[in-house]
């Protein structure tokens, strides 16, 4: 409190004006779209306006500067308000604002990172709040600078998981550089919240995940200059209570009008009426941000030596993945790691150990852990890596979505994948995540095969853009190439070969040494067959493939340890179709799988040294009875 000056009467006049200049700017920009949702940016007129206009310190013509306070309005639908601010604030012009929602305008429905003034997309509610603690975890553990971070709520996300997810991490690591406004305006979509406006239960449960948390009306701009100037040593909640469409007259606090813009003779009425309430045209300037955040630079970080094992010792990749990640810490101080309380498994415990800074430990919350990695890529300040179980990232599927419309760079790490994992059962296999991963746009599909692949993938997705995935084993399989080979995304190796090769064989993880067992059992048996390793399943070696294929009479078989639907062999017949000549074969896993040691169950889904040497002989005889 001992920061609180209350302001003078004159600004407390010209931030209600502001408010109802940024709700007759909703109101215009709605009703000029034919869409949208002008009572949600009502209701947080007033919160906006002593947000931009009072309390964030911001440069209003270079909105990404590192410097600057950060804002996500997790409300995404109430993206209106948010262009009107930046008109209001002079960035924008306010003629744009009436382009809202065309196909030729930036100011898309819900906010997106072309518009330089947002750093992550939202819209799919519940998520912007984690974005906003690996923004703010940034800003206090990396950066240590003053920026502050403010993420605006509605009600009705609040019934999101995820949300609580990241209310327990920030008040775990005391985020104190994070405000989190709820625009409590007691409406959704088709029905009341279920708190309607019961705001001392949301203060409860807020100050239960270690909040400050403040009641305030969310229409007073006093009460709400005064909660912004607390200053506590946890995250402050800032519960206001408002009113959905608040001052339009027969709609504010009304159901059914959500998600709809005022026919326009009833918006000119509406706006009439507002603009009546405006004593002052005079528009207030932010203040300028204190410019004390560390330059950075993330761009073409190189592994300090090249890799360090010996061909033909074993290793799990997933530990080869840590020992990358560790490596490449040294690299450079702004590669962090992030882990759901598996880092024993995943191997990022050995970033941890030598990085300690700069691990973070997001606990069994996945899909927060993605939104936080989200946060603490934007306007890149950090090369970040997350990694668990691979199959754990299907419940963050939503949030690695959103990431991707972000055009963030996170990498991700998936261990345990198929049922190569063995006894643990098929709640801890990874049988979906190629399918899941290979259909986001942008994004590298990474499936490295032994320890030297894998640490070139750590060093590739370092310095890629988009979302890459990096899939490990838990199996220890031979390291089959040398500490020299180069690696490129999109670029398949051939792992063995001769000039009579009748088959190609594509396999990858555990599946490519499978094969390379197949193929030197054929050997005896005089049948020849070439071994490929795609190494990124997304984008895929179309050329390799098709010139080995071509060279092999046109056969190619898949083998891979996933489920048919997604993987390596849909992606294969895609990167194929309307080739002449070329029939696919495809082995994986064809149904939910059961508990048993890794060699039985590769056995029994067949997809093991036995059934690459069946799908050889069935594809070679074949065409033996053709000819």
């Amino acid at each position: 409190m001992e920061d609180y000056h209350k302001p003078d009467q004159q600004t407390l006049q010209a931030l209600k004006d502001t408010a109802n200049r940024l709700r007759i700017n909703s109101i215009k920009a709605t009703t000029a779209a034919g869409s949208g949702h002008p009572t949600s940016c009502c209701s947080a007129a007033e919160i906006m306006s002593v947000l931009f206009f009072h309390t964030m310190r911001y440069k209003p013509q270079d909105p990404r500067n590192a410097n600057n306070d950060r804002f996500v309005l997790s409300k995404g639908h109430a993206a209106p308000i948010l262009y009107a601010v930046w008109a209001e604030a002079g960035f924008l012009h306010e003629s744009e604002l009436l382009n809202l929602r065309k196909i030729d305008s930036i100011l898309e429905g819900h906010p997106v990172p072309k518009q330089a003034f947002t750093d992550v997309a939202t819209g799919s509610l519940g998520q912007g709040l984690g974005a906003a603690c690996g923004m703010a975890y940034t800003g206090k553990y990396f950066d240590r600078a003053s920026y502050r971070v403010y993420c605006v709520l509605g009600d009705g996300e609040l019934s999101e998981g995820s949300v609580w997810e990241a209310m327990a991490f920030a008040g775990f690591y005391k985020l104190d550089n994070l405000i989190a406004i709820l625009d409590i305006n007691r409406l959704g979509q088709s029905d009341p919240a279920p708190l309607q406006h019961h705001v001392e239960i949301y203060q409860k449960r807020c100050e239960a995940f270690g909040w400050h948390a403040i009641i305030v009306d969310g229409h007073s701009v006093e009460e709400l200059c005064k909660a912004f100037g607390q200053a506590k040593h946890q995250p402050t909640a800032i519960i206001a209570r408002t009113y959905k469409g608040k001052g339009i007259t027969g709609i504010e606090d009304k159901e059914n009008w959500h998600g709809k813009p005022l026919p326009k003779n009833m918006a000119e009425q509406v706006i009439q009426e507002i603009d009546e309430r405006i004593q002052n045209r005079k528009r207030l300037s932010p203040a300028f941000p204190h410019e004390d955040v560390p330059i950075v630079n993330i761009r073409n970080v190189r592994m300090p030596s090249p890799p360090n094992y010996k061909m033909g010792e074993k290793i799990a990749t997933r530990k080869a993945y840590g020992l990358a990640l560790a490596k490449l810490g040294h690299a450079s101080d702004r590669v962090i790691a992030l882990d759901g309380d598996t880092k024993n498994s995943t191997f990022s415990e050995l970033f941890k150990k030598e990085h300690p800074s700069r691990f973070i430990e997001c606990y069994i919350a996945e899909q927060n852990m993605v939104s936080v990695a989200v946060g603490c890529a934007a306007r890149d300040r950090n090369i970040v890596f997350a990694s668990t179980f691979a199959t754990f990232y299907t419940r963050a599927f939503d949030q690695i979505r959103m990431a991707a419309i972000s055009e963030s760079n996170i990498n991700l790490c998936g261990s345990h994948c198929g049922i190569s994992i063995g006894e643990d059962g098929p709640s801890q296999m990874a049988l979906e995540d190629l399918g899941m991963f290979r259909t986001i746009p942008n994004a590298t599909v990474f499936y490295p095969s032994d320890a030297v692949s894998t640490e070139k993938a750590v060093e590739l997705a370092a310095n890629t853009k988009g979302i890459c995935f990096i899939r490990t084993s838990r199996p220890e399989n031979a390291v089959i190439y040398s500490s020299n080979e180069d690696f490129h995304i999109g670029q398949a190796k051939v792992v063995f070969k001769s000039k009579d090769d009748q088959v190609t064989v594509i396999g990858a993880g555990v599946t490519l040494h499978e094969a390379l067992a197949a193929a030197e059992q054929l050997k005896k048996e005089r049948i020849s067959i070439r071994v490929i390793d795609p190494f990124t399943i997304k984008p895929l070696d179309k050329k390799t493939i098709l010139d080995n294929a071509r060279a092999t009479k046109g056969r190619i078989i898949t083998v891979e340890d996933h489920y048919y639907e997604g993987g390596i062999g849909e992606a294969v017949c895609a990167a194929v179709v309307g080739e002449p000549g070329i029939t696919v074969s495809r082995l994986a896993v064809s149904h939910i799988p059961r508990s048993g040691k890794p060699a039985e169950l590769l056995r029994m889904f067949g997809i093991d040294k036995e059934a690459i040497i069946q799908a050889v002989k069935m594809a070679v005889s074949k065409s033996r009875n053709a000819e």
